[in-house]
């Protein structure tokens, strides 16, 4: 097989120019008469350009957006921001941009989504966690290629985490450290029973391995919602009665909230109260005190979903596959044991 040497030699340029000219990189200049001469040569000597090299033109036409399922400050939230750090960081590598970020809260929203679909040409989707249900059977009628990032459909590709792996280790954490007495702080999964979200499946899974009681009174449905979190457990504190000395929050910002209302009750974190997140969001290495939690690979996943969409888009692959990114646990103060606690302190 002809290789990029063999037509340097017969061209009289470099290897790198070859290269160049098969990668259409116009960063240094060539001779439209040697790139000509470049093409002729390699079509002589039956070479067969790379996978990077063939794609280089296609990809200049390829467009590609983005639906992400919370409804508002998605660059701001610290989960959604960075995964969407991650999908424009692998489209820039690519030559690419990101059309537009969407996010639906409405019917008339995903009139607007259709819009912009057709507006920019859409070619490629990725879907950042659940979506209206009509919108998102829209999407894969109308959209060449389709890549979920933390999805369960099955037939189409998805990028994500084992999220009731990760809660179960969280908690069992929590149990290794001596509790027995374990609160959860969660969500619904869009309009899903709010126990049938895969962290809460986790946690509980976790529980009764370990013989412990579930307590509805600490089984909190915060709906992701920060403030929402902060008020809930400031009232379940104020009730008498039962009161965990452990608390799993199934996303970091929840766990934060949860430590201010914990504070302003007079507990002592952890040595009252251990408190558990996840995501591992960049404040959560900072909060007073460290917050152990589950490390998501946010960039990674917004990264691969990338490189999964121009893989189906090039028609790399015809069966949906299901990419599981590995995550991991970060231990820190907020969980430590007293008796972790005092060998530390020697």
């Amino acid at each position: 097989m002809a290789k990029l040497k063999d037509i340097a030699e017969q061209v009289g340029v470099s290897i790198s120019t070859v290269s160049r000219v098969m990668k259409n990189d116009s960063t240094r200049s060539v001779s439209e008469e040697t790139r000509k001469r470049i093409w002729e040569v390699a079509e002589k000597l039956g070479y067969k350009a790379s996978r990077v090299e063939k794609k280089s033109d296609a990809k200049l036409m390829v467009h590609i957006g983005c639906v992400v399922a919370i409804p508002q400050n998605k660059y701001n939230n610290p989960y959604f921001s960075v995964i969407l750090e991650g999908i424009e960081k692998a489209l820039t590598e690519a030559g690419l941009r990101l059309e537009f970020v969407y996010s639906i809260e409405n019917q008339q929203d995903i009139q607007q989504l259709q819009a912009l679909v057709k507006e920019h040409r859409i070619d490629g989707m990725i879907i950042v966690e659940r979506i209206d249900a009509d919108a998102y059977q829209w999407i894969k009628q109308n959209v060449k290629a389709v890549v979920g990032v933390d999805l369960a459909d099955r037939t189409i590709p998805v990028v994500c985490y084992d999220r009731e792996a990760a809660a179960k280790e969280a908690v069992l954490h929590l149990i290794s450290q001596g509790h027995k007495q374990i609160g959860y702080l969660g969500g619904p999964e869009l309009n899903d029973p709010f126990r049938q979200e895969k962290r809460f499946l986790g946690y509980e899974s976790a529980m009764r391995e370990a013989g412990l009681e579930l307590n509805d009174n600490w089984i909190i449905d915060v709906k992701w919602d920060v403030s929402l979190s902060y008020e809930l457990t400031k009232q379940a504190f104020e009730k008498k009665g039962y009161t965990p000395t452990a608390l799993f929050a199934a996303s970091d910002m929840m766990a934060i909230a949860a430590m201010r209302a914990a504070t302003e009750r007079g507990l002592r974190i952890p040595e009252d109260i251990a408190i558990v997140g996840v995501d591992n969001i960049e404040i959560s290495e900072f909060t007073s005190p460290p917050l152990t939690t589950i490390h998501v690979p946010k960039i990674e996943m917004g990264m691969y979903a990338v490189k999964l969409l121009l893989d189906y888009l090039e028609g790399q692959y015809s069966l949906p596959v299901r990419m599981t990114i590995p995550y991991r646990m970060i231990c820190r103060r907020s969980s430590e044991s007293q008796h972790s606690a005092a060998v530390n302190t020697k």
